[in-house]
């Protein structure tokens, strides 16, 4: 049965901090007829993602400062006006009949759903959200993708398509700069009564990491983020012992001999735990 959905129901919505190096190749990836908005978080390649721009079906939101990679997809979404909304990282590329592969499982399923592909590494190797450190180890799945077109527990932020009237209801926490925002928004979307919907012909290839750059800078900055956001949605969800757990994960990477070698090793976990130092200390202050 074909869908009631064309190509041109879509637009993708895309986060850039510097992202211009990886986003020729994502763009180029996508079926004619596909809408994109490129959120730019005040990069310093503003002049890049113009010239990536020059197509009638890209168009560039700035903003003053880097509102982070949540409220970046709100503020995207808000200026899109078709059916369905596709959040893709940067650093993906998306195969031959994917996006159609979204909309023939859309017209299988009720509006409130989101779909997730299958995402896979540079290397081929399965890059699935099955686990979350919000959900119950009963909950965690199987490593690898699922064989049929099932639900799943939490969605990865790489890549998730969904209606634009849901996600108007349903949006990214604002309060999470970066990092468990997928797992917060699943866990509400569930919540709502709504279902996440992996959708194995639909495939992505995600160069993980890649996004904003390697250097030590950039990976201190996501993972202070990280540590402040893991905090903040742990607490928020009730999760057990979750100072204790957010403290002892930051902690044991210290004992790492591998961050003597690495600059970047050690400035990530610099970052997480200082990251997780400010979480806590906001929640004291709250």
């Amino acid at each position: 049965m074909s869908s009631p959905h064309t190509l041109s129901d879509v637009t993708v919505i895309t986060v850039s901090y510097n992202s211009a190096p990886v986003l020729k190749q994502m763009l180029s990836s996508l079926p004619n007829g596909v809408k994109t908005i490129i959120v730019d978080n005040a990069g310093s390649d503003g002049a890049a993602l113009n010239e990536l721009a020059q197509s009638p079906a890209v168009k560039i939101l700035r903003n003053k400062r880097n509102l982070g990679f949540g409220r970046a997809c709100n503020f995207g979404a808000s200026q899109a006006d078709t059916e369905f909304l596709f959040f893709l990282n940067p650093d993906s590329v998306v195969q031959s009949g994917t996006v159609e592969a979204f909309l023939a499982a859309a017209g299988r399923h009720p509006p409130q759903t989101a779909f997730t592909p299958r995402i896979a590494n540079s290397n081929g190797s399965p890059n699935f959200r099955r686990r979350s450190v919000l959900l119950p180890r009963r909950e965690w799945l199987p490593r690898g993708w699922p064989e049929v077109e099932c639900e799943v527990p939490v969605v990865s932020g790489a890549a998730i398509v969904v209606r634009r009237a849901y996600f108007a209801d349903v949006q990214f926490d604002p309060n999470i700069f970066m990092y468990h925002e997928d797992d917060d928004w699943s866990l509400r979307v569930r919540a709502a009564g709504g279902k996440l919907v992996f959708v194995p012909d639909a495939h992505v290839v995600h160069m993980a990491g890649h996004s904003s750059g390697r250097d030590p800078e950039i990976t201190r900055f996501k993972a202070y983020h990280l540590g402040v956001s893991r905090v903040y949605a742990m607490q928020k969800h009730g999760r057990p012992l979750a100072r204790i757990r957010c403290l002892a994960h930051a902690a044991g990477g210290l004992l790492s001999p591998l961050i003597l070698f690495s600059p970047r090793k050690r400035a990530k976990q610099a970052g997480l735990v200082a990251g997780v130092w400010s979480g806590l200390k906001k929640k004291r202050e709250i």
